[in-house]
């Protein structure tokens, strides 16, 4: 198993000394059977007045962070190391139900899947639609896995990878009427596509191993990364990443999950004073494995 260690610097400069609101951080994984955390430490400079803990709606950890002290810099530095496996080769042990596309959610699990169903962006001409349909046309079923699979690889194949240091996301028409954007943007894109066929989708940030295989590396790396998840009857929540093709959570490192990607951004807060005293901020992003363990 590799054991990943992930440092991560986010720096805010400022004209003159300001004041500062609350500020939220996501940089905890999320304990599970595939990734368990060893150590995490956070450090703030000016030093925080208090620091607290919570867990919102999705069960993701979030700490609230409060400065008393004004300052030209505002400094986030978090490390974590933990434990990962790799699943290479997605397990699609779909229940026997669910292994042909169209299928129906049972009636236990609709109730709590039918927010993550609901399209949450407008789609007015029907255009993602039409494009997500276009991968189950042409037989009256079609394997679950492959259909999920064959759009995934659509996305990092057919569209153009551009990192964007703009708040927030890309509406999906933008996404896929101008054929290009960023992590998140492409993980937005397929979350409405699969919805559009019928699953319950959701979007995940974390960070990812930039490693070289035959030269060509991992897109995403350098900042956090974005990724979504699709819900299988027996299988669970599976990872795809259509920036970079994968399937299963190979290189992946799970933060935070979400209905929607506003709900889950990693770094948020305010400061007092005018838009002008806002010199921008820089992220960096360091994710290497220290050592492998024999499982």
């Amino acid at each position: 198993m590799p054991l990943f260690s992930v440092n991560h610097l986010t720096v805010y400069r400022y004209r003159r000394p300001v004041r500062f609101g609350e500020h939220q951080l996501m940089f905890r994984p999320r304990d599970s059977y595939d990734q368990r955390l060893l150590d995490v430490s956070l450090n703030v400079d000016p030093e925080p007045q208090a620091v607290r803990w919570t867990h919102d709606v999705f069960g993701n950890c979030v700490a609230h962070v409060r400065m008393s002290e004004m300052a030209q810099e505002l400094r986030f530095e978090t490390s974590i190391r933990l434990d990962h496996t790799p699943q290479a080769v997605p397990d699609f042990r779909i229940d026997e139900k669910a292994l042909l596309y169209p299928f129906r959610y049972s009636p236990d699990e609709l109730p709590d899947l039918e927010s993550t169903i609901r399209r949450q962006f407008d789609d007015d001409g029907g255009e993602v639609d039409k494009w997500a349909r276009q991968f189950s046309s042409g037989s009256n079923a079609i394997e679950t896995g492959a259909l999920l699979m064959t759009l995934c690889y659509a996305i990092h194949e057919g569209f153009t990878y551009q990192r964007r240091s703009q708040h927030g996301t890309q509406p999906p028409l933008v996404t896929l009427r101008s054929r290009h954007g960023s992590c998140r943007d492409f993980a937005l894109l397929m979350m409405e596509a699969v919805r559009a066929l019928g699953f319950a989708a959701r979007f995940v940030t974390g960070y990812i191993y930039v490693s070289s295989r035959d030269g060509k590396p991992n897109l995403g790396g350098g900042s956090t990364h974005a990724w979504c998840q699709v819900y299988l009857p027996g299988a669970g929540w599976v990872e795809f990443d259509p920036t970079n093709g994968i399937v299963g959570n190979r290189d992946l490192i799970r933060v935070a999950v979400a209905r929607d990607p506003a709900q889950a951004v990693p770094l948020s807060g305010s400061y007092y004073g005018k838009a002008s005293d806002d010199l921008g901020m820089t992220v960096q992003v360091n994710v290497t494995t220290e050592r492998h363990v024999d499982a």
